[in-house]
């Protein structure tokens, strides 16, 4: 029987052996690796159908390598390469979902910008079109849409943390310059909160809501423009363990 075919055995034998002796490296590889890797594997089989790093021409940075030397404030990390894929994928889904509006379309009323915490993402009260009603903190209708929409795409990606800023412009030549520039940027961004958390975003994602009056204007504007009228929603990455404890799965 041997001469005709058996004996064939060893070599499932062998082959089970190998495939457990890679297992077995690759398990010690993964426990010897630092806390950054250990999370970047854990999130892929948290999300196994986001895709890695892509080369893209947007705004968004393939790798991490862009923000070395960079200093990260407080708690936040930087992200790793699938954290920075899921903000490319947010970012492009923003774009999608709120291009669906000619409103949108016409206004430009979003701005997304990736800076060394996270994504940026900049709502602009312009006269033309206007977030919020003059001198307060009501939203227009087109304003509620615009963060309703925000909020159901931000919501879908409970990793990062929100912060929430108001902002105005300097001067006194807008149709909010008789009102107190603290009260209403602070107000301005509690409202954003609220819409926010209404649509989707986990409470326990909010991790701060200030205003800032007219003392932070956009960088390479003019600090009197109106473009600095403004809510901007920052996502930033936490570190592991305390986003667990922040928003359980």
């Amino acid at each position: 029987m041997a001469g005709k075919g058996g004996g064939g055995a060893w070599k499932v034998a062998y082959a089970d052996f190998v495939t457990a002796m890679m297992a077995l490296f690759l398990v010690l590889w993964i426990t010897a690796q630092d806390k950054k890797v250990k999370e970047a594997i854990e999130l892929t089989f948290k999300h196994p159908f986001l895709k890695g790093p892509r080369q893209s021409s947007g705004i968004i940075p393939n790798t991490i390598e862009t923000m070395r030397g960079k200093s990260l404030a407080g708690q936040y990390d930087l992200p790793t390469p699938l954290e920075m894929d899921m903000l490319r994928h947010l970012n492009d889904d923003l774009l999608k979902v709120l291009g669906t509006n000619p409103e949108y379309k016409h206004n430009q009323s979003v701005q997304l910008e990736f800076t060394d915490k996270g994504l940026n993402i900049s709502v602009l009260n312009r006269t033309q079109k206007s977030i919020f009603r003059p001198g307060t903190a009501d939203f227009t209708d087109y304003g509620r849409w615009v963060f309703s929409t925000l909020s159901w795409e931000i919501a879908r990606y409970k990793r990062f943390a929100v912060e929430v800023e108001g902002h105005s412009p300097q001067g006194e030549n807008t149709s909010d310059a008789a009102v107190d520039k603290w009260d209403l940027t602070a107000n301005r961004a509690n409202a954003a909160r609220r819409v926010l958390v209404s649509d989707g975003v986990a409470p326990q994602q909010i991790a701060k809501v200030a205003g800032y009056a007219d003392t932070q204007p956009m960088h390479d504007t003019d600090p009197t423009d109106e473009v600095n009228s403004r809510v901007s929603i920052l996502l930033v990455v936490r570190n592991e363990s305390e986003f667990q404890t922040m928003v359980p799965e």
